[in-house]
Parts: C-alpha cells; sequence; structure tokens
C-alpha cells in the first residue's frame, strides 16, 4: 500500500482514566480502547467505560474489547458504551464477531507459531474489518509488553492490518518502518501500571509514529 495515500493509525488501549481519555484526544489519537475481557488487569465494568466516553473528543473511536465473553455480556458493553468498533481476541468465529451489527476487527495471536497466513485470515474472517496482530499466545490476553518478530506479519493482506503487542515509544518507529500498518495499537508501553497511561509516554509515542510516517513517505 503506497504508504504517501494515509498516515498511520493510532490506538490508545486498555485506559482506564478518564484524564488519560482527554489526553489521548487531545494529541490526536485515532481510537481509544476499553477492555472487558475478563482476566484482563485493565479490565473495566461497562458503566467505568460509559463515564469514560464522555471525555472523548469528536471524531475519536471507541472500541470495545472482549476475549470469548458472553454474547449477553458484550450486548450490555455495547448498549452502555456505544462503541464504533469491536474487537476481538478470543476463539470467537466470524458468525459471533458479526452478530451485533458493528463492525470488528479480529486478533490474531502472533505468539502461536501456527498463526494464519493472510489467504487463510481473509477465508475465517470474511466480514472482518480488519486484523490485529499482537503478540500474545492462543488463549491469552494481550498487554503482556512482549513484541513479537515483525517479519512474521502475513504478507498478502487485503484488508487493514494493526500490529500491537510490546509497542514503545522507543520501537515504535522501527515497527512502522518495518511492517508498513494501517495503525499501532499500544497499552503497556504507555504505562506506569497497568491501566495507568504516563503523559509523556502518550507524547513520546505519538511523535514517534509521526516521525515514521514523514520518513516513510
Amino acid at each position: 500500500m503506497n504508504r504517501t495515500l494515509f498516515r498511520t493509525r493510532i490506538k490508545f488501549c486498555g485506559l482506564t482514566r478518564p484524564g488519560d481519555v482527554r489526553l489521548a484526544s487531545e494529541l490526536g489519537v485515532d481510537a481509544i480502547g476499553f477492555v472487558f475481557a475478563p482476566k484482563s488487569p485493565r479490565r473495566v465494568e461497562a458503566e467505568e467505560a460509559r463515564a469514560m466516553r464522555h471525555a472523548l473528543a469528536p471524531l475519536v473511536d471507541a472500541v470495545a474489547l472482549f476475549m470469548d465473553n458472553p454474547v449477553e455480556e458484550v450486548r450490555e458493553v455495547i448498549r452502555h458504551v456505544r462503541p464504533s468498533l469491536l474487537q476481538f481476541h478470543g476463539g470467537e468465529d466470524d458468525a459471533f464477531c458479526r452478530g451485533f451489527g458493528l463492525p470488528y476487527m479480529k486478533a490474531v495471536a502472533m505468539g502461536d507459531p501456527n498463526a494464519g497466513n493472510a489467504l487463510d485470515l481473509h477465508r475465517r474472517y470474511p466480514t472482518a474489518s480488519g486484523f490485529l496482530f499482537d503478540s500474545h499466545a492462543e488463549g491469552e490476553a494481550g498487554g503482556s509488553g512482549r513484541a513479537f518478530d515483525w517479519s512474521r506479519v502475513p504478507t498478502g493482506m487485503h484488508k487493514p492490518f494493526m500490529l500491537a503487542g510490546g509497542l514503545t515509544p522507543d520501537n515504535v518507529f522501527d515497527a512502522i518502518c518495518a511492517t508498513l500498518p494501517w495503525g499501532v495499537d499500544v497499552s503497556s508501553g504507555i504505562e506506569t501500571a497497568p491501566g495507568l497511561k504516563d503523559g509523556d509516554k502518550m507524547r513520546h509515542f505519538v511523535e514517534q509514529v509521526r516521525r515514521a510516517d514523514c520518513h516513510n513517505d
């Protein structure tokens, strides 16, 4: 994909405080992720996410992240939070993911040595809006702070993909140059503790993404 046609999108994930949501919006982040995965240390309840959503600036998307959550729980989050995009990290199939009437991205566990190739991913998730390549192993939650070998990102992707897993302000420039993703997704790399974002790291991360965009134009 021609780099001159778009800029790298940025998603900050696992936010738990309205102040972090406001700062992310001010920094020009494209999307904020609220985590509802049962085992995540960044999990928030639907009412908490609903309150934080009010801190979002216009044109910043709210993304709801799930991992094998029950149908009713997903529906409850949608009712309260009104996300514009869903993100699934578990064993959900295409029928489950598309069943909520909202666009969705499917996370791919790159910690699994048998992670699917581009053709297989498009076949298994034909209605996905895009894919997110994360470093966690199959069945594990994201946000571990571990990176994976970026050369393993499947070639021949026809849908947008995001890069996640172990991204930090110090390596995101190299990650973008190596993979040319549609977007990057960061959580632990801009934190002082799970769910608690660091303002300086947030600013530095955005600066490095923009530097990579200028470098690749």
